[in-house]
């Protein structure tokens, strides 16, 4: 079997790792924008208390993947599937090629959202979607360091990501205003008595939490970034957490069928049969992403299990109960999902 899969991140990991355990012969290829190595993505939100997180982020380096027979090619992307010869097109920084595949496996997860009216500024805040970013916010933050400043933080977005992020530069010492349009944090994930514990928690760790904000936009004071909202409030920088994107562009310029995600029944499968999408970027019949790691990594392994021909039930979501990474706080009540 010739296995091409997209994307290096727990879930195309997973996936490549279990299906070469079951098939020994199988040609398994990933494909992968980082260059860093196979990385732990939650631990991004803990990039300011961890120091050595650049070293310590990193679960695999792509070598021991090479190393148990599975070809990564990485710091590339793909740039087109052509479902009728099934192939797809690979551009790396040295050359461009076609790789053919019996099965194709999507799992590039997502990217992080940025809403319509933010996107003109998009030069005037950070974002923190991968390693990559994490390494451009440390060095920015270095330079104060350096300097015996601290930065003061604007983060927009009271939800998981927002929350985390804030909770961990206030503990390391930053000065952190976090917006949200919201009456309340992480709305989607709470239920409102466990919304006040966390304002109460965030607000004790030094973190100046603004309710109900309607952020119009951004615009620069000299080496300072605004925040409008009617009023302007000024920082050493902002960084935008609303939510996330499933990567879908790929798929739906091969004729996929879309919605929020890449849409796929019970058995992973996508409209084509000789494609399947895991993770993030797949949209089950229920209307769910499964975007946390437990679900993720079973997705993974059930379908290498399914490819290998070891699983005949359909994919089923285990029970799980993520939780924020938000420094001193538990919630009470089961996260919803």
């Amino acid at each position: 079997m010739r296995i091409v899969i997209i994307g290096s991140g727990v879930g195309g990991v997973s996936f490549a790792e279990k299906y070469r355990s079951l098939q020994a012969e199988a040609r398994i290829t990933l494909i992968t924008r980082e260059d860093d190595g196979y990385y732990s993505r939650p631990l991004l939100s803990r990039g300011f208390s961890t120091d050595n997180i650049e070293q310590s982020i990193i679960l695999k380096p792509f070598d021991k993947l090479r190393a148990e027979n599975i070809e990564i090619i990485s710091a590339a992307e793909v740039t087109g599937i052509n479902r009728a010869d099934r192939t797809v097109s690979v551009s790396g920084p040295d050359r461009q090629h076609v790789l053919p595949y019996e099965k194709l496996i999507l799992a590039q997860g997502s990217e992080a959202f940025i809403p319509p009216p933010f996107r003109p500024y998009s030069d005037l805040f950070f974002r923190l979607n991968n390693l990559v970013d994490l390494k451009k916010l440390r060095r920015f933050r270095q330079g104060f360091l350096d300097r015996n400043r601290r930065p003061a933080w604007a983060i927009i977005g009271g939800g998981l990501i927002g929350c985390e992020v804030a909770s961990d530069l206030a503990v390391s010492g930053d000065p952190v205003t976090l917006y949200h349009a919201a009456d309340r944090l992480m709305e989607r994930q709470l239920v409102a008595e466990d919304s006040v514990t966390l304002l109460d928690v965030m607000q004790g760790s030094g973190v100046e939490v603004l309710l109900n904000q309607a952020v119009q936009g951004f615009s620069r004071q000299g080496d300072k970034v605004c925040v409008e909202t009617g009023v302007s409030a000024a920082f050493d920088a902002v960084l935008v957490a609303t939510g996330f994107k499933p990567r879908t562009e790929l798929a739906e310029k091969a004729g996929l069928e879309t919605g929020r995600g890449i849409k796929v029944n019970q058995r992973l499968q996508t409209s084509d049969d000789h494609i399947h999408a895991l993770g993030d970027v797949a949209e089950l019949p229920n209307g769910k992403l499964y975007a946390f790691i437990l679900p993720i990594r079973n997705q993974a392994l059930w379908l290498a299990g399914f490819l290998a021909g070891q699983e005949n039930k359909d994919w089923q979501p285990p029970a799980f109960n993520p939780k924020a990474k938000v420094h001193g706080f538990e919630a009470a009540h089961p996260y919803l999902f």
